[in-house]
């Protein structure tokens, strides 16, 4: 049996020699985190001992029996923490470090080790990973409270990059995001394979009905935009018209309906124009008549009228 373990000796010392004349460091720290924490013993490392990371009763957890503490997700150690000559550069550790020498496929296969289950087959083929962001890019997993897992701070997370959504959202009207009081998350799936939008659910529209349920119908007087886009009329990150439309009315209407023979113009130079009906379009406008703008279910209400 002996000379069993000497093979297997040797076949590990040719392993490692090979792997050295590549360049590449296959060894860990001996003392594991006690050797991480060292150096680095600040707030934000320290920090991890407060997350489901750091459970040794896990054991499919980084800390937990027989798994290799802070290495098993930044990678092997040993070069990084050892002795370095003066002017001769540390090396990088291997993931999630200042410069990581690993490529973002291989960072990101990392996170998906363990939470494969959460991120789902649509991450591969979503917009996320083909404008190469990284899981850590939004997660950060040394927080206890990882920011953009709580509704109160998902937001200014996706809005470090969705700048055109953060003003939208600064608009008169819009949907609470900047309060805390609802989240990215709630219409967007980050780990969607939908390229366009990543909605949370299959359709835009079923995103919206999950809150607007009254606006779903079925109804037996239809307003055709209403079952085809909810996007055609409102603008749903922020607008400055009132319910969020993306025109004010009757503009916004009559980009579908013909003003020919009906009240079109509330306004001329001199003010109000001179023939009456034309002033029905003030207030509500077109909804001062037409109330029932998403539908309706009276018998007599064809022209969403009641």
């Amino acid at each position: 049996m002996k000379w069993i373990a000497v093979v297997i000796v040797a076949i590990a010392l040719v392993v490692v020699a090979m792997a050295s004349a590549d360049g590449q460091e296959t060894d860990y720290s001996r003392k594991g985190a006690d050797t991480c924490l060292s150096c680095h013993d600040d707030e934000v490392t320290l920090a991890i001992f407060k997350t489901v990371h750091a459970v040794p009763s896990d054991s499919s957890g980084p800390f937990g029996h027989g798994q290799l503490q802070c290495e098993s997700c930044h990678g092997p150690g040993d070069a990084h923490s050892g002795r370095v000559r003066r002017g001769e550069e540390r090396p990088a550790i291997p993931h999630f470090g200042s410069g990581p020498v690993a490529s973002l496929e291989d960072q990101n296969g990392i996170c998906l080790e363990c939470h494969k289950d959460d991120v789902g087959f649509g991450w591969h083929t979503g917009v996320h990973p083909s404008d190469e962001v990284a899981c850590a890019d939004c997660h950060v997993s040394h927080a206890p409270a990882d920011a953009v897992m709580q509704t109160s701070t998902q937001a200014e997370v996706c809005f470090d990059c969705h700048q055109r959504q953060r003003s939208e959202t600064m608009k008169a009207f819009s949907h609470p995001l900047l309060q805390g009081k609802m989240d990215c998350s709630g219409c967007h799936s980050a780990h969607s394979d939908e390229a366009a939008t990543a909605f949370a659910q299959q359709t835009l529209n079923a995103s919206c009905e999950q809150c607007h349920a009254e606006k779903r119908g079925p109804f037996l007087w239809e307003h055709a935009p209403v079952s085809e886009d909810c996007g055609l009329c409102h603008a749903p990150h922020g607008s400055n018209h009132a319910g969020m439309l993306t025109q004010r009315a009757p503009l916004l209407c009559q980009s579908c309906h013909s003003a020919s023979g009906h009240p079109s113009i509330a306004n001329t130079t001199d003010g109000l124009a001179a023939d009456l009906p034309s002033q029905y379009l003030l207030g509500q406008s077109c909804m001062n008549c037409h109330s029932q703008v998403h539908g309706s279910n009276h018998p007599s209400g064809s022209k969403l009228m009641r």
